[in-house]
């Protein structure tokens, strides 16, 4: 009986598993692109599916989604995003759940700048305080409120540095632009690369909580690996890499 040869043998036994791997459009809040990138790296290896991703605001994010980005699964930087994009049908109803809950924290590139209460802020003594937009990011808008919880809204307004997103209000403090900034803890004390610096996480009681949601997209409704990316994040890998990132469960 004639026999295929080792090699041949091997290639065929991997081809059913090649023809299903399949390919999912990601938006991702500029907070969790590292997070992701991590579990993209296992999700690849476990399933054979990869993701194509693109990082911004989630704001920024929703007008393109309902202009009709291709997207597939977007993962927003809060809750009320998914929630909207599912009643206006540009989501699937039901798919969204909550996969991680974000920390703020008050940063500087500068070791000892920042201590541990944030009493840099009351201080005065910086120009330049940078922020996401807080009409599109949900890490801006928790950074307004806690200058609001302080007391510090009108001896710091003049001070603001908008960025367009938390990755760009990131770069602005670590490029010397602004001293200080609101970012994601995720930015950081990301595993195996602080930023370094200094920083104070703030207290959770001191703004909005943080729930970032994940919604599986209507371009996305029949992708088998869109499915199965929803899926793999509820697995003990990808929980332990969110966890490593410093959000909260």
């Amino acid at each position: 009986m004639y026999r295929l040869p080792s090699v041949l043998l091997a290639v065929a036994c991997l081809l059913p598993a090649a023809a299903r791997a399949g390919e999912v459009q990601v938006a991702v809040a500029a907070n969790f692109a590292g997070a992701l990138a991590r579990i993209a790296e296992r999700f690849t290896a476990d399933t054979g599916h990869t993701l194509k991703v693109s990082s911004g605001s989630t704001g920024k994010f929703y007008t393109q989604i309902v202009s009709g980005a291709p997207f597939e699964v977007l993962f927003a930087a809060d809750d009320e995003t998914p929630a909207r994009l599912a009643k206006e049908g540009h989501a699937v109803t039901g798919s969204g759940f909550t996969y991680a809950i974000g920390k703020l924290v008050l940063w500087s590139a500068r070791d000892g700048y920042v201590d541990d209460q944030g009493t840099v802020l009351k201080q005065g003594g910086f120009a330049h305080l940078a922020i996401a937009n807080p009409r599109v990011a949900p890490y801006g808008a928790a950074g307004i409120e806690v200058l609001k919880a302080l007391g510090l809204t009108e001896a710091v307004t003049s001070k603001l540095v908008t960025a367009e997103s938390i990755a760009q209000a990131f770069q602005f403090v670590a490029t010397g632009n602004a001293e200080l900034g609101f970012v994601a803890l995720s930015q950081v004390a990301a595993p195996g690369k602080p930023a370094g610096g200094s920083y104070w996480l703030v207290p959770p009681s001191m703004y909005t909580e943080i729930r970032q949601d994940v919604v599986l997209l209507k371009p996305g409704e029949g992708n088998r690996a869109a499915a199965a990316l929803l899926d793999y994040l509820r697995s003990p890998p990808a929980r332990d890499v969110i966890r490593s990132f410093g959000y909260g469960p």
